[in-house]
């Protein structure tokens, strides 16, 4: 039987929190922040089943670089207690495959936020302990037309 979780949170610069850090944290990857220079390793995580940057069409290629989307997330946003990304984490259906849950977390993602412009790192977590997950941050702010913040 699917046992149901949603939570929302704000990654914020006021709280101590980076959208690099957060996105290198839930990706199982090395990125460095550009706004501070630390760099955040995390290529020895477990669990890490599927990641992917979802884009709306109005978005420039390179936003497709993990790295390069979060960094301009840290830049866009100036003031020390920016407001940088929002999250939701969710319990998928262990009774799902992994495509079919990651086909599950992408129509949600399609339809909901890159529909409306806004960019999407999501990540599938899944230490095969019967509780797989999906993180989803968002860029707060939507792309304009002209491919800017």
């Amino acid at each position: 039987m699917a046992i149901y979780h949603l939570s929302i949170k704000i990654i914020s610069r006021g709280k101590g929190k980076s959208a690099v850090a957060a996105s290198a944290y839930r990706s199982g990857e090395k990125i460095k922040n550009e706004y501070d220079g630390i760099v955040h390793d995390f290529t020895r995580k477990g669990g890490i089943a599927h990641t992917e940057i979802l884009l709306p069409q109005n978005a420039p290629q390179e936003f497709a670089n993990r790295s390069v989307l979060c960094n301009s997330v840290e830049k866009i946003e100036k003031s020390k207690n920016s407001q940088l990304a929002r999250e939701i984490e969710i319990a998928l259906p262990k009774e799902l495959d992994r495509e079919k849950q990651i086909e599950l977390v992408r129509n949600y993602v399609k339809e909901n936020f890159v529909g409306v412009s806004m960019c999407a790192d999501i990540a599938i977590h899944d230490k095969n302990d019967g509780n797989p997950h999906a993180h989803i941050l968002l860029t707060m702010r939507p792309l304009n037309e002209d491919k800017t913040w």
